[in-house]
């Protein structure tokens, strides 16, 4: 379906002050650029705005993930090396997959001293950087990564970060990512209260957010990019309301692409929505048939992404670029802590 496509067809020009560096405040300043596919027509808004076009029958599907601090600096026992890990999921009991900077200086065997006592030793090593670690500690895991650990922040965005909280979503729930769900960082506790005032259902699920969001497209022919997996849970409550919302004539409307790729790997060709829990590297691209998902809510994302070729399978890849040259026009801020798109 996306035969002919390159990686080169999904870039587009961008000014290097558009992209944000900092997250606006309050939240839900950012602005929203609306697009009604149905007309074509675009609207210049404010996220505070997003009630005028929800129905007291929709609902938002939005990922309750939680990013932890997954960035680790260790330095190596036997030469004094220093090293950072990056936490992208927990295989199980103390074990997990990382990307490892440099990764000449990890091999399987080697030792690593963090600091509070937290050491580790590699036990499988990938390409690209990936390694399989195993940590060791006394007390509790998610203490001690508290105080050894550091906000991951996207490698585009130099200033600090003063509220490590401004890179969670407000109703992050469950540990996890090593990225924020980034769509949902507009949310204000006083607006989701005022949408499910309206009667607009708030569905959670979780996708933990891993490599794909740190790793680019590598490949010219985008059918032979091969997307990281990534660990999700949609559960039987959730998937049943999610139902009974089209049932009843709402919309679904994802929270991100995040959510967008829960639903898709959940949603049948009926445009039914099944639980389930597992791992997903489903990768949307042009000439994809939506079954999950009905709107969406997005930030703008960077070019040649796999989150760029999602948003042009929904819009078409040449009306998505034509936008994107519209918001950059009229200097969207860019990327995680910049505005956003409501695509209707």
């Amino acid at each position: 379906m996306t035969k002919g496509l390159t990686l080169s067809d999904f870039q587009y020009d961008l000014p290097p002050e558009l992209i944000a560096q900092t997250p606006i405040e309050p939240r839900d300043h950012a602005r929203m650029l609306v697009v009604h596919r149905d007309s074509g027509l675009l609207e210049h808004r404010h996220f505070y705005d997003l009630p005028e076009y929800l129905h007291p029958q929709d609902c938002l599907a939005r990922n309750e993930s939680r990013v932890i601090p997954a960035r680790l600096y260790a330095t190596r026992q036997a030469t004094g090396a220093r090293v950072e890990f990056l936490l992208l999921r927990r295989i199980g009991g103390d074990e997990w997959e990382t990307l490892c900077r440099p990764a000449k200086k990890a091999r399987v065997g080697d030792t690593f001293d963090f600091t509070h006592g937290l050491t580790c030793r590699v036990t499988q090593e990938g390409e690209d950087g990936l390694r399989h670690i195993a940590f060791s500690y006394e007390g509790i895991f998610e203490q001690l990564l508290d105080k050894v650990g550091v906000m991951p922040l996207p490698p585009y965005i130099h200033a600090p970060l003063e509220d490590k909280q401004r890179y969670q979503t407000v109703y992050a729930r469950v540990n996890g990512s090593a990225a924020a769900p980034t769509a949902g960082l507009h949310f204000t506790p006083e607006l989701l209260s005022k949408i499910e005032g309206m009667g607009v259902a708030t569905v959670p699920m979780l996708l933990h957010v891993g490599l794909g969001t740190f790793r680019p497209v590598a490949v010219e022919n985008i059918d032979q990019h091969v997307m990281h997996r990534e660990w999700y849970s949609l559960g039987e409550g959730a998937a049943a309301r999610l139902n009974a919302v089209r049932q009843q004539g709402g919309r679904i409307i994802a929270v991100g692409t995040t959510s967008c790729r829960i639903l898709e790997t959940c949603a049948d060709e009926n445009n039914v929505l099944h639980a389930g829990t597992g791992e997903t590297g489903i990768f949307i691209k042009p000439g994809y048939t939506f079954h999950g998902i009905d709107a969406l809510i997005t930030n703008f994302h960077l070019p040649g992404s796999t989150l760029l070729m999602l948003v042009s399978a929904l819009l078409g890849r040449e009306r998505t670029l034509e936008i994107y040259k519209i918001a950059v026009e009229n200097r969207y801020r860019m990327f995680s802590f910049g505005d956003c798109m409501l695509i209707l």
